[in-house]
């Protein structure tokens, strides 16, 4: 059996080796075709991390790194989609003025996100924290001969700082009411720490979350950020937008103040319902994955707030990996002409309602099967609404009989790999601490009711398509989904001086 700290240390070497690949790269002299070998170097710390996650037991200390199920899984989460993504960017690059400087960077923002979701040490965390926030910046404004990146990177930059220092002051006051750099999951905070210091720490974690989660009002750094490449962009869910789940989880000790899990219950709520109207109004391809990011961090935040986070972190890692793949192909989203129009929503009303039902009686008996928690109560009305969506989609929209018998297999395939798939993340999980600390159930029915009533006015406004109300949400929605003018152009005109 390898010890701990002997695949620690090979991790660690294995991440310099590809680091130092990454920056060989920068040098003009070294061939373009070096990247086949800096993909190999950069999927070896792959490696030692899942055998980490394989080998680890308990929760252990080596120095100022805290190794768990959790740790390792993050790690390995965030350089496995940092591989993939530089892998598709080998070939979609190529040709840009800027090719060798994106390697380095993808390699710096997943080798440091990475080991600052292994740091115990909060110095460490905050510390790699910030040079991922920092790496992250100079990918987005890398093409610096056009001002559109650069004016994106300028909010983004802004944006990160505040999420970053709101963190960095919550560990320092931490320290200074505990003298300790570590969060210890066997004592309790309440006796160490007075309620209002908590309350101040815990509303500096809810900044330090909601800012990178782009949960509202700090929406604007993500739409800004649809200006840089698309690999760009699925970058960011490797670890960066998601990471509110993860701060979350391993502040959960110190994260218990009722009324700082109510306002972040509440802004997460709200956002889920901005991020989803974001996403319908926006034509913009790639806008409409960034409202849809909104709404589901927005969703995770929500399960975090209710102590939930083995949830969370599951939908983390589940919603990383899909949202990349959209952004990877989002290239390939255009739709070819003579597509077959989708049959007539009359004809479909019956399927419609049928789905509808069936939706109803399925998180009706999800509900009851379970212990009936505030969560699960959020859940049941996700899992309906979801299943509404999908069945009108795949099933009640789709062509003859053999259309809809294969939208339901499909419904019934991805049920079967989500449940397999969540079982095992449930159980890998399981073993990790987090220490639970329910909101006040008067928190829980006001974000119910946000949830509830802005899926339902949202129906009603819909079907309201010529009056004012419709045209004063509509334009609201897509000016708040917008860039700024300074982030907007029409053409990109840096390109004039090379024609």
């Amino acid at each position: 059996m390898l010890s701990m700290s002997f695949v620690l240390t090979i991790f660690f070497i294995t991440l310099v080796i590809a680091i130092l690949s990454g920056l060989l790269f920068l040098n003009q002299s070294v061939p373009i075709k070096y990247i086949n070998i800096h993909l190999y170097l950069v999927f070896l710390p792959i490696i030692i991390g899942i055998i980490g996650l394989l080998t680890v037991k308990d929760r252990e200390q080596i120095g100022p790194f805290t190794l768990d199920h959790l740790a390792w899984l993050m790690g390995s989460f965030i350089l496995v989609l940092g591989f993939i993504i530089q892998k598709f960017s080998a070939r979609y690059l190529i040709g840009d003025r800027n090719y060798r400087k994106y390697f380095p960077l993808f390699t710096l923002i997943t080798s440091f996100a990475s080991v600052a979701w292994l740091s115990g040490d909060l110095r460490l965390m905050v510390l790699f924290w910030g040079a991922t926030l920092l790496s992250l910046t100079l990918l987005i404004r890398v093409n610096r001969s056009w001002k559109i990146p650069h004016e994106a990177a300028k909010i983004s930059g802004k944006s990160f700082a505040l999420g970053w220092f709101a963190l960095l002051v919550a560990v320092v006051l931490l320290f200074v009411s505990t003298g300790d750099w570590h969060i210890n999951i066997a004592s309790s905070y309440d006796n160490t720490i007075n309620s209002g210091m908590k309350f101040i720490i815990d509303i500096l974690i809810v900044i330090a979350v909601i800012v990178p989660a782009a949960q509202f009002p700090f929406q604007s750094w993500l739409i800004e950020s649809v200006a840089a490449p698309t690999p760009v962009s699925a970058i960011m869910h490797a670890g960066i937008v998601n990471a509110g789940g993860i701060i979350l989880t391993r502040f959960s000790p110190v994260f218990d103040n009722s009324f700082a899990i109510t306002i972040l219950l509440i802004i997460a709520s709200v956002s889920v319902l901005l991020g989803s109207g974001i996403s319908l109004v926006h034509v913009d391809y790639k806008r409409q994955l960034v409202g849809s990011t909104m709404s589901q961090m927005g969703f995770m935040l929500v399960q975090c707030a209710l102590g939930v986070y083995s949830a969370a972190i599951i939908h983390l890692i589940l919603h990383g990996v899909f949202k990349a793949t959209l952004f990877l192909q989002s290239g390939s989203v255009v739709k070819r002409f003579n597509i077959p129009t989708p049959p007539s929503a009359k004809r479909s009303y019956s399927w419609v309602v049928l789905g509808r039902l069936l939706a109803i009686v399925i998180a009706v008996a999800f509900w009851l099967n379970s212990d009936r928690s505030p969560y699960e109560i959020i859940s049941a009305l996700i899992l309906a609404w979801s299943l509404m969506v999908s069945w009108n989609q795949m099933v009640a929209f789709s062509r003859g009989l053999i259309g809809r018998v294969v939208g339901v297999m499909m419904i019934v395939i991805v049920a079967i790999v989500y449940i397999i798939t969540h079982h095992y993340f449930y159980n890998t999980l399981n073993t990790v601490y987090m220490h639970i600390a329910h909101p006040p159930v008067i928190s829980i029915i006001i974000s119910i009711i946000i949830l509830v009533l802005g899926s339902i006015l949202s129906i009603w406004v819909a079907r309201q398509r010529d009056s004012k109300a419709f045209a004063i949400l509509y334009l609201w929605l897509v000016k708040l989904g917008e860039a700024k003018a300074q982030s907007i152009e029409s053409h990109p005109t840096y390109l004039k001086k090379y024609l």
